[in-house]
């Protein structure tokens, strides 16, 4: 496999253990605990993803982030001690590729690297992704050739989904993007959007799920899991 995932952790036995499984999952883990040394390092050893926690010693994970997506399109993983900070980094928009909460199981960080890898990795012209295409002038969605008939606020809900494709967007942020004049409208409206496109969408595609919910966060569109 041969790729570096960066470990950006001040815990040295969270960060030994991270190390280790994905060692065995045959990733070269490289490990840093001070928020001045990542950018550096960064750039010196070109690492395949980052997992980069958000209260660091020296310099905090947000402003490391933005200041890597300022050079780099790397795949960065935002890890955080509290649920409700992701909240918080969605409305930042900072250009992570996912976000995980402690305490977490290091399976399930090996299993995120991997998807995430898979997804950055694969080229936008995979068989699914191909399969769907929308034509923006006429609000037109067709999968597998079939018009998928969708309403108007459904094709700008997928349009945006697919835009901004692997990156995770709460409620509240589709709301924003969907309805612009700040209507009020329920966060439940959302879901149902999702609902009416997942099951549009199913018809033709039984066994790809293409619109991925995540769990107390939101919605992300992704046509490689």
């Amino acid at each position: 496999m041969n790729e570096t995932v960066l470990i950006v952790e001040d815990e040295p036995k969270l960060a030994k253990l991270l190390g280790s499984y994905l060692g065995q999952a045959g990733y070269t883990p490289l490990t840093v605990d001070n928020g001045l040394d990542v950018l550096p390092l960064v750039r010196e050893k070109m690492p395949s993803l980052i997992l980069l926690d958000l209260m660091l010693p020296g310099k905090n994970g947000i402003d490391i982030c933005k200041e890597i997506r300022a050079f780099s399109d790397v795949p960065i993983i935002m890890v955080t001690a509290r649920i409700e900070e992701i909240d918080r980094l969605l409305g930042l928009e900072l250009g992570a590729d996912d976000y995980i909460c402690k305490p977490f199981s290091p399976r399930e960080v090996v299993a995120r690297v991997k998807t995430v890898l898979r997804r950055t990795h694969g080229s936008k012209r995979t068989p699914v992704a191909s399969m769907l295409v929308l034509d923006e002038e006429c609000y037109r969605a067709t999968l597998r050739g079939v018009d998928l008939d969708l309403t108007i606020v459904e094709f700008k809900l997928l349009s945006f989904l697919v835009a901004n494709s692997g990156r995770i967007y709460s409620r509240n942020q589709l709301m924003d993007r969907i309805y612009p004049d700040q209507r009020v409208v329920s966060d439940r409206t959302i879901d149902s959007h999702i609902k009416n496109l997942r099951k549009k969408m199913s018809v033709l595609l039984p066994d790809n799920e293409l619109i991925h919910s995540v769990y107390g966060v939101g919605y992300k569109y992704d046509s490689q899991s």
